[in-house]
């Protein structure tokens, strides 16, 4: 199983989000930032904490110009529970089957019994330009990716700037 890199693009995919809709990847790209992340599982405390935290930091992220995506195995069901429960606002997507998450690489963790714990930051155009692995720093996820987010605005706003 080859993981997507820096500099790789993001693969195409396409999966129900917690309302049963399809989410379409090539919906935001040319358009948004990607945050994706990859979590365990749904009202777990670390990937309550995780959630909640991008959550609470949603408007940073909306003024990156960024989308923040959650990717995890359970069903639709399970996700629209947990967002409801923790007002979650960005779609959740649900990878029954882990397809999307072997088409990115995300490893697995302690013997392959527990699901990775990935996130990934892309520009516009797909291309992956940070990535953070931690099953155990559920913040970081979030403070490192905005970090990084912000600094594709400020990049962007250079470029355009300068007639790019």
């Amino acid at each position: 199983m080859k993981s997507i890199q820096v500099g790789d693009k993001i693969p195409d995919f396409s999966l129900r989000d917690q309302n049963g809709d399809i989410f379409d990847i090539k919906t935001v790209l040319g358009r948004k930032n990607l945050v994706i992340f990859f979590y365990p599982q749904d009202g777990s405390h670390g990937c309550t904490k995780q959630a909640c935290y991008f959550r609470d930091h949603s408007e940073a992220f909306d003024e990156t110009d960024a989308v923040i995506i959650g990717i995890s195995g359970q069903s639709v069901e399970s996700h629209k529970d947990f967002a409801e429960s923790y007002n979650l606002r960005y779609p959740l997507l649900s990878d029954e089957g882990d397809n999307v998450r072997k088409l990115f690489g995300v490893p697995s963790k302690m013997f392959g019994l527990i699901p990775g714990r990935v996130t990934y930051v892309a520009d516009k155009e797909g291309k992956v330009v940070y990535i953070f692995n931690s099953q155990t720093q559920v913040e970081r996820h979030v403070d490192e990716t905005l970090k990084i987010a912000l600094v594709l605005k400020k990049t962007e706003t250079a470029d355009v700037g300068q007639g790019r």
